[in-house]
Order: structure tokens, then C-alpha cells, then sequence
């Protein structure tokens, strides 16, 4: 993910802004939906609905599903008979010379699988297409949530745009004022010089947010494959889990890396049961019909053959699929404890970045906002120097930033708790 780019408004501010932090079913996800048109404002939902019906990562994902349910569906085949034909006794030496000696026998051959081989093969087979399912779910969600992290991104650099350009007309708006009291002789001329250079370096920034904005935008298409940038459409800002609803959140049974660790648990003990059937050996039935050229006689053929399991009876990969088994039992243990673990995080990181927030907008940009105001005003009727007044300014657009990164902050932080529990956008609703 892309840092959170202030462009020339860091180093004129020397503001050091935070980086940028950035399951569905699959079913149905394998065909492509229509392209957003190039220039059609889109809000969250729509990028989220782009996502999960576009996004290349997760259409493949969805195949891998039918690839293995396939897969299953041929691990229940039965096997196929065997038809063979013998010809025997002819063109020899003495009485076998041609073909007056010759025995034909015609066989047909079927293999069955004991210890229940083939039903316990199509479970794992079953078990895999489960498992390929849990997995798309989980590159869904990633995808989702990497999707309204970009989505607020850049709505946060189209913010930082509006604040770049009213900075500029705040720049040059001062920079009049200069000039008036320098033409009435209550201000040095190098004070003019200054001004104009501070004016052209805000008007320089605008340009750097517009490009990072473009940035953004491409990024954000490129999610479902597109190369035509998104248009967002004006800000809202959506609905943040409330603080009784933090104190209330649900557990993580349906969260998609859960499901994955649970479905490589079951795969691998379907794969422990089907190495266990291997270890039974398999019957062999044989009939058939046999000629004798001679007499013109025939003759039924019968036959059965068995493996003897002396040297093999596949202990050893029984062994081997337990340990896996117990292997992933142990890992989906952890996975369960990390995903506690980052939900409790998110719920502190949620309640930060809502009281941070609120402590800017109330306080800190109306009063920078109040200074700024006053040592304009001050500095016209030379009560203050251009240095105050510039200071002011620059707190001004300090405390405009910091609320603009509060905001994607918080946004941020909503949507990383809102992936973990599955509410809405993520396919859940939490009220």
C-alpha cells in the first residue's frame, strides 16, 4: 500500500503525516462483470461490488473452486474394466508352424477397490474443493478490504487537493496585503519577494496533490483489472461502528482465515483416512473365453489376483498425513488467537483514532483557523511581523492536514475492524 503523500505541502509544512494503513462467498464469481465507465462517479459500495465481480485475484480464486470440485467428481469414477487379447501358439517350428495350434483367448478384466478406496478419495477430493472455497473467501476479503483502503486513499488526497489550492488563494490573498502596506511604505520590499515565493511554492503543491490524486485513482482501478481511472463521487463520510456496538463485537467463527485453517485441517484428515484405505489391497476379477484353432473347441476362463502386502502397506504415508493433520489442528488454534488479537487491536486503534479526530475538529483546526484570522488582520494594521503571520498559516494548514489524516485514519481503522467481524461492506450488517 501507498504511503499517504502530503507532496510539497510536507516540506513546506515540515509535516511528518502517518503512513497510509491499508467472506463473501465465491460462488458465482467466474465471469466478468460490465466495466464502470470511464468518468461515472462511484461511491464505496460500487468499488466493493467492482471488486468482488471483477477483481482478477479473486476469479481465479473462484476456478480453483471448480477446478477441484471437478477434480472430486473424477476421484468417484469408477475404474474402468480392462479388455484384452491373447493369441497363442503360432507360426513356431514342427506342428506350430502356421496357425493350426493356435489357442485365442479373449479376457476381460475388473479391478475393485476395497477398504472403500473410492468414496474416501472423493471426500478428499471434497475436502480439497472445501478448502480451494475458504480460500477464495479469504483472497475476497483482502481484496475488499485492500479496495475501501484505497477507496479512502483517495478521497483523502482529493481532500488534501481542495486543501493545496486553498492554501494557494490564502498565499496570495497574503501576498496582496504585502504589497499594499510595502506601495505605503510600512513594510520593507524584501517582505513582498518573500510572500511572492511563499504564494509560488503553495500553487507548486497544488500541482504535486493533483498528481498523487491521479496515482490514487489508477491504483484503485487496477483492483478489478481496469486501466480507465475512478471518479469518486462527492464525500460522505460513512457511518463508523458506534462505541456501544465496539463494547458488543461479535466473535470471528465465520471469518475467512478461520475457515481456511479449519478446511486444511479437515482435507488433511480425509487424506489420513484415504491413506489408510490405500494400505488395503485391491481384488482383481479376470473371465474370459478361450479358442482352440485346432478342434474348434472353446472354454471359459476365470481368474483372481490379489497384491500381497509384504513389503508395502503404506504405514508410512498414513503416518506422515496424521502428523500434517495434527499440524494444521495446532495452526488453526493460532490463527484463531491472532485474529482475536488484531480485532482487539482494531477496537483500541477505532477508539483512538475517533477521539483524535474529534480533539481536531473541535479545537485545534478552529483555533489555528482563529489565529490565522488574527494575525492577518494584526499584520495589515502592522501589529504583527510576516514571520507571525506566516506561522500562522502554516499551523493553519498543519491542523488542516492532521484532520484529513484523522479522518482516513479513522475511516481506515473502521474497515479493518468491520473485515475482521464481517459486517457491512463486508458481507455482513452490524447494527
Amino acid at each position: 500500500m501507498s504511503k499517504f503523500k502530503l507532496g510539497a505541502l510536507c516540506v513546506l509544512m515540515a509535516i511528518a503525516p502517518s503512513g497510509l494503513a491499508v467472506a463473501a462467498p465465491c460462488a458465482g464469481l467466474t465471469r466478468s462483470v460490465p466495466a464502470i465507465l470511464p468518468g461515472t462517479p462511484i461511491d464505496l459500495n460500487a468499488v466493493i461490488a467492482q471488486v468482488r465481480g471483477a477483481a482478477p485475484e479473486v476469479r481465479q480464486a473462484a476456478l480453483e473452486i471448480r477446478a477441484a470440485q471437478a477434480d472430486a467428481d473424477q476421484a468417484g469414477r469408477r475404474l474402468n474394466p480392462t479388455i484384452g487379447l491373447e493369441v497363442e501358439n503360432f507360426s513356431g517350428s514342427g506342428a506350430l508352424a502356421g496357425f493350426d495350434q493356435t489357442e485365442t483367448t479373449f479376457l476381460i478384466e475388473q479391478t475393485f477397490q476395497l477398504g472403500d478406496k473410492r468414496n474416501k478419495r472423493e471426500r478428499a477430493g471434497r475436502a480439497n474443493a472445501a478448502l480451494r472455497s475458504a480460500q477464495c473467501s479469504a483472497i475476497l476479503r483482502e481484496t475488499e478490504l485492500e479496495a475501501a483502503l484505497l477507496f479512502y486513499d483517495l478521497q483523502a488526497r482529493i481532500r488534501l487537493v481542495e486543501l493545496a489550492e486553498q492554501s494557494a488563494d490564502l498565499a496570495s490573498s497574503l501576498e496582496k496585503t504585502v504589497s499594499k502596506r510595502v506601495e505605503a511604505g510600512a513594510a520593507a520590499p524584501p517582505e513582498l519577494s518573500r510572500a511572492r515565493a511563499d504564494a509560488a511554492i503553495l500553487r507548486a503543491a497544488v500541482f504535486v496533490t493533483h498528481g498523487d490524486v491521479e496515482q490514487a485513482r489508477y491504483e484503485l482501478a487496477a483492483l478489478w483489472g481496469s486501466a480507465e481511472p475512478v471518479v469518486l463521487v462527492s464525500e460522505i463520510r460513512e457511518p463508523t461502528i458506534g462505541e456501544s456496538a465496539l463494547s458488543a463485537i461479535p466473535g470471528l467463527s465465520k471469518h475467512p482465515e478461520l475457515a481456511v485453517a479449519t478446511a486444511h485441517a479437515a482435507r488433511l484428515r480425509a487424506e489420513q483416512d484415504l491413506a489408510q484405505a490405500i494400505g488395503v489391497p485391491d481384488v482383481t476379477l479376470s473371465a474370459g473365453l478361450r479358442q482352440f484353432q485346432e478342434t474348434g473347441d472353446t472354454a471359459f476362463l476365470v481368474g483372481v489376483s490379489v497384491p500381497i502386502p509384504l513389503f508395502n502397506r503404506n504405514r508410512d504415508a498414513v503416518r506422515a498425513a496424521g502428523y500434517r493433520a495434527k499440524a494444521k489442528s495446532i495452526n488453526r488454534t493460532a490463527v484463531q488467537a491472532r485474529l482475536l488479537a488484531r480485532q482487539r487491536s482494531a477496537i483500541a486503534q477505532v477508539r483512538a483514532a475517533r477521539g483524535r479526530l474529534t480533539l481536531l475538529e473541535a479545537e485545534a483546526l478552529p483555533a489555528a483557523r482563529f489565529a490565522y484570522e488574527a494575525s492577518v488582520q494584526g499584520y495589515a494594521a502592522g501589529k504583527f511581523d510576516l514571520t507571525t503571520t506566516l506561522d500562522s498559516r502554516k499551523r493553519l494548514i498543519e491542523a488542516g492536514v492532521a484532520v484529513i489524516d484523522a479522518t482516513r485514519t479513522l475511516n481506515s481503522e473502521d474497515m479493518r475492524l468491520k473485515s475482521l467481524i464481517g459486517a457491512t461492506p463486508f458481507d455482513g450488517d452490524l447494527q
